[in-house]
């Protein structure tokens, strides 16, 4: 099965004169690896807790993309049972050789305590669309790893060179090792190629061909207000590398007042007609340096290149707008915003919080209803029941009708604006064989409260509608006993607490929590604390931007 056979044809007038507008993954999309295979651009992001491992997607143009769902989305290829908030996967590598797709992740069971438990993979497939191969354990001495297939036929192994040691640097440089892709083995001698630049963090490195050059790329700073991209490089694979003079190739640091802060962590393409484009990273906040609800979104700049061989950017900064590839326009159909779970699986754009939809818990055999059954508390780290999807806008929501008989207070279910397992705000429902209530309950940094003006009495039996809606910085709850008599709940919730900057250290607000790396999600919610069999089944999910 080729490339060609299994993506929709498009056709449409040149993109001459049309614009890029970032982000072009609005939403959760960090860690961007770009790839071009023919006329196929092909974008894989970090996925972190959630399933399905590394979300895909599709461009003819670069200005329209489609999802192509996610790669490792059964057991076989990811298990994330028990991984912390903000670890599993961390920034995928995406390349071709060799009649192949190669994908290279990590997976993160602990990042905290000066130790790092990080193990590298690689799977493999001759599809964009799978299957893919079972992935092949790689090295654990660093993550974001990545592959350079070298035009001798090497093929280079490429990562963070961690150092656990007390008093060291755990952002010890770039390190490289031969990758045999035919044995799917590391082989030979271990290379320190870039120690990187005055502004540490040095990480996710990706090499790049041109004119007798290797270019080196990698993010740097830190992946908050002082993320950079960094380019060096060299006439030799393994160095040594020389930092581009002019410094960072792209930042935001030094203008807080961009629409696009956090400009990092990227890497490169080439059109069929030599223009160069940079995928990287992005994050928009609520207010000037506050939090990015949204989360680490995907944007895309234009590279012109100097006389004396640099990749620049305009003026070294993220753009909101960027002139487009002269390339035919190839949109794609708009996606519903309706989900009627008339279909054998979830759609592409549902994620799943540490398990994979399976039949053991999710159950779309009946068209017109999703059931969920209950899991883990929302604490649990091993099989929780939750099915979210990003939120992409500054102002959006999720409605849906549910119906839910709980047999005792162990069991609830309901709709959540959620970040990690110590920051939510969920409306659920509740009750015994006898009576049902509906309520707010909030967790800020692992503190919860209830919202107590909210809570309201159900009838015993029946559908209830709910809907969850991000208005800015707040969250709000509504719920409806018929279609479109809908009634507020009195529970405004803060929604900037559902993101990187809340959940982990910020320097402006002193928090020492740690790192966190993933954004907001509104979500269908099921619990059974007993496992005692309790389900609920949900008959169609609308999410809208407003």
């Amino acid at each position: 099965m080729t490339t060609e056979s299994t993506l929709p044809s498009s056709a449409g007038s040149s993109t001459d004169g049309a614009t890029i507008t970032n982000p072009v993954l609005p939403g959760f999309h960090p860690d961007p690896s770009i790839l071009r295979v023919g006329q196929e651009y092909y974008l894989a992001t970090s996925t972190f807790e959630w399933y399905p491992g590394v979300t895909l997607h599709h461009s003819r143009d670069l200005v329209h993309w489609q999802s192509l769902g996610g790669v490792l989305d059964e057991r076989r290829l990811l298990d994330l049972s028990g991984v912390p908030d903000s670890g599993g996967i961390w920034a995928p590598c995406l390349s071709y050789a060799h009649g192949r797709f190669h994908l290279v992740f990590t997976r993160v069971d602990n990042y905290r305590g000066e130790w790092w438990d990080a193990q590298n993979y690689v799977t493999t497939a001759t599809d964009i669309t799978g299957p893919w191969s079972d992935p092949v354990p790689a090295h654990a001495r660093g993550f974001d790893a990545s592959l350079h297939h070298d035009p001798d036929g090497t093929c280079w192994f490429l990562s963070v060179n961690g150092d656990w040691r007390p008093g060291r640097n755990f952002f010890g440089g770039i390190q490289a090792q031969q990758w045999d892709c035919a044995k799917g083995s590391l082989v030979g001698d271990v290379h320190l190629i870039y120690s990187g630049t005055d502004a540490g963090v040095t990480e996710g490195p990706h090499i790049y061909q041109r004119d007798g050059w290797y270019y080196l790329m990698t993010a740097e700073g830190g992946t908050v207000w002082n993320h950079q991209v960094t380019v060096a490089r060299s006439r030799n694979l393994l160095g040594p590398y020389e930092s581009d003079p002019a410094g960072p190739t792209l930042t935001s640091r030094n203008n807080p007042e961009l629409p696009l802060q956090k400009a990092g962590h990227a890497s490169l393409v080439e059109t069929p007609a030599g223009e160069w484009y940079l995928a990287h990273l992005v994050g928009r906040p609520h207010t000037t340096r506050g939090r990015c609800i949204m989360g680490r979104e995907t944007a895309i700049q234009k590279i012109t290149w100097t006389g004396d061989g640099w990749p620049r950017v305009a003026d070294a900064v993220p753009h909101l707008t960027v002139p487009a590839p002269a390339l035919p326009a190839a949109p794609f159909a708009p996606e519903p915003e309706r989900d009627d779970f008339d279909g054998p699986r979830l759609g592409l754009r549902w994620a799943t919080l540490r398990r994979p939809a399976g039949d053991d818990w999710i159950d779309l055999t009946q068209p017109g209803r999703l059931r969920i059954r209950g899991g883990q508390s929302p604490r649990g780290k091993r099989t929780p029941s939750l099915v979210a999807r990003r939120v992409t806008a500054r102002h959006c929501s999720l409605e849906t009708t549910v119906s839910f008989t709980p047999r005792s207070p162990h069991q609830f279910a309901g709709i959540t604006a959620y970040y990690d397992t110590h920051n939510w705000h969920y409306a659920y429902i509740t009750g015994d064989d006898t009576s049902r209530t509906l309520h707010v309950e909030t967790s800020d940094d692992g503190r919860r409260s209830e919202h107590p003006l909210a809570v309201t009495d159900l009838p015993a039996t029946g559908e209830i509608h709910l809907r969850v809606t991000v208005d800015g910085g707040r969250a709000r709850f509504g719920y409806a006993l018929a279609a479109d008599d809908w009634r507020d709940l009195d529970a405004v919730c803060d929604a900037t607490i559902l993101s990187d900057e809340y959940a982990g250290e910020n320097p402006l607000e002193g928090r020492p929590a740690g790192p966190a790396f993933t954004g907001a999600f509104l979500g269908l919610w099921v619990h059974d604390l007993g496992a005692d069999g309790g389900y609920a089944d949900f008959h169609h999910a609308t999410y809208r931007t407003h």
